[in-house]
């Protein structure tokens, strides 16, 4: 019988961890019976009765957690005596707090997603960065977004926050005033109606009212990522930044903060991208002027041979199952 595979999910709402682990799972299926346990996930999901039924069977299981309400949970298991592999990966770039800390080093092994999280940690770990869908993230040419009047597109993607260099971006598209044709699309949930209302007067001020879109949470990302031109990752802090690789893959002209998450092993400068300090809206809007007027060229193709070569779900999935095993 072949061994059984875990991955929980216990969050209210799909978001970027959600997406990793949906990435991965179709390649386990032939050396695992890969199950999820949790909600808002897409998969074999079980209930707890099918959980409790696996975890306490002689068959060899390995459960992959991502937070620590999961890992809290496994470990009550293992504590009446379910016998179990148990793998987390810390997706935060943040130092961890003591709880967080107390509870990795419970598990059987740490998977972290860039070189400076595992370097900061502190325990032992393995870093295996995501992967992307790369038959999925696909360019597609003369794509459109019939909500958006203008030709090109602008594209920042992901939560609606500080931390993720909106206010940057928005002072930096001040630019767009002299570009008619040209819209930014912000697709993401927003976490603060005050911060929505502090990007608003930023847009106000510049008038390009017109030209600014702000769009929901969608499951269609791949559309906005198809249709855009430009697709800028402005963030102070990331764990990994499946966005950015996403978006590459999609042939998108990426311009992302340097030394933030994994946007540097991404993007070599001028190469398959580009990168600026974050914080500094001054070199990101002569970096979105020099590309909307072509004076530095489109780098789609070489951003996803990046992908195609070093970032693709199934190269981490082949990363996976051998931390998988002991």
């Amino acid at each position: 019988m072949k061994p059984i595979l875990i991955h929980t999910h216990f969050h209210k709402r799909k978001t970027g961890v959600t997406r990793s682990i949906e990435n991965v799972l179709p390649f386990f299926e032939d050396e695992f019976k890969t199950y999820v346990y949790g909600s808002n996930i897409d998969g074999n999901r079980i209930d707890t009765s099918k959980l409790k039924s696996l975890l306490f069977s002689n068959v060899k299981t390995v459960v992959h957690c991502h937070r620590n309400n999961e890992i809290l949970k496994m470990l009550l298991y293992r504590f009446f005596g379910a016998k179990f592999t148990l793998i987390a990966t810390r997706h935060a770039e943040t130092k961890p707090s003591g709880l967080t800390l107390f509870l990795l080093k419970k598990v059987d092994k740490v998977i972290t997603l860039i070189k400076s999280m595992g370097e900061n940690l502190g325990i032992v770990n393995t870093v295996i960065g995501h992967g992307v869908r790369i038959h999925k993230f696909v360019p597609k040419k003369n794509a459109s977004l019939k909500k958006i009047q203008q030709e090109n597109i602008i594209l920042n993607a992901g939560r609606v926050r500080k931390a993720k260099g909106q206010i940057v971006l928005l002072e930096a598209a001040k630019v767009l005033k002299k570009y008619n044709n040209w819209a930014l699309a912000i697709v993401g949930q927003i976490d603060k109606p005050d911060f929505l209302q502090e990007l608003q007067e930023i847009i106000k001020r510049h008038q390009i009212e017109n030209q600014v879109y702000f769009v929901n949470e969608t499951k269609d990302i791949i559309s906005y990522y198809q249709a855009a031109k430009i697709v800028v990752a402005p963030s102070f802090s990331e764990g990994f930044s499946l966005v950015t690789a996403e978006a590459m893959s999609c042939e998108c002209n990426v311009i992302a903060t340097k030394n933030v998450g994994v946007h540097s092993a991404l993007i070599t400068h001028h190469k398959n991208g580009y990168l600026f300090e974050a914080g500094n809206s001054i070199e990101l809007e002569k970096l979105l002027e020099q590309s909307i007027t072509k004076k530095i060229p489109h780098l789609g193709k070489e951003a996803r041979a990046e992908i195609l070569e070093n970032w693709s779900a199934k190269k981490e999935a082949e990363s996976l199952k051998k931390a998988y095993i002991f």
